[in-house]
């Protein structure tokens, strides 16, 4: 006969929820080790640890909600401003400029930089839209959501004023949306719309754009500057 093994304990404890009903007097005299100490305590004091270390756990998830929750608001404050800039331009030509300028401002972005293709003959001389290399499309169609990291080397980065400071970036590609709510996914993968440009941040802080990053923000501003952006074509 085989010896019994903790893991036939602990199968069997799990199976019989009501042994320590019927042996109630265990509860007390079972002594565990503490992680706060070297000191023995009881079944009940263990647990009792163990729920409040839970409780804390919750509480500072809640705390963290809480945190993002404002976070968030005040993000989602910045975008709405954002777009009412870009509503107001009057001149298509000069939306580019002022896209940049209004996100380097209303979200403390250090540097910022647009380039966008397929445009309409009269913008095509407009510096936004040439002084890029041919893979620059090919580059923008090929991501399927915002990049944020380090910057490895991108030509985009070179765009910027000041290339060398940018220490953390993120990349944003710019397309043709039409207005819909839903995205159309073949094959499991989403379906999107032929790239129209490419928008670059950059920070002098390398943690400001990293790869576990949320990028839902950063994807709404890529779909708000390509509907803008849609008047050059």
């Amino acid at each position: 006969m085989s010896p019994i093994t903790e893991d036939d304990i602990a199968n069997f404890l799990v199976n019989t929820p009501d042994f320590f009903v019927r042996h109630a007097e265990l509860l007390g005299s079972i002594r565990l080790s503490s992680p706060h100490g070297n000191r023995a305590v009881s079944l009940q004091e263990r647990q009792a640890e163990l729920m409040r270390e839970k409780i804390k756990g919750l509480e500072l998830r809640m705390m963290d909600m809480v945190r993002n929750g404002g976070d968030y608001s005040v993000i989602a404050e910045h975008v709405h401003v954002w777009t009412l800039h870009l509503l107001q331009v009057l001149k298509a030509i000069d939306i580019p400029h002022i896209l940049v300028k209004r996100i380097e401002s209303s979200f403390d972005i250090p540097q910022a930089a647009v380039k966008v293709w397929d445009v309409s003959k009269a913008a095509m001389k407009e510096s936004f839209a040439k002084n890029f290399s041919e893979d620059i499309p090919k580059f923008a169609s090929a991501l399927q959501a915002p990049y944020c990291g380090a910057n490895t080397g991108f030509e985009a980065v070179d765009w910027l004023p000041r290339p060398a400071e940018a220490k953390s970036i993120a990349l944003i590609p710019l397309r043709a949306y039409e207005p819909t709510s839903v995205t159309p996914i073949h094959e499991g993968v989403k379906v999107h719309p032929p790239t129209i440009g490419l928008l670059v941040l950059a920070s002098d802080d390398e943690h400001r754009f990293h790869t576990g990053m949320g990028t839902v923000f950063l994807e709404q501003i890529g779909e708000l500057a390509s509907a803008a952006l849609n008047r050059l074509r």
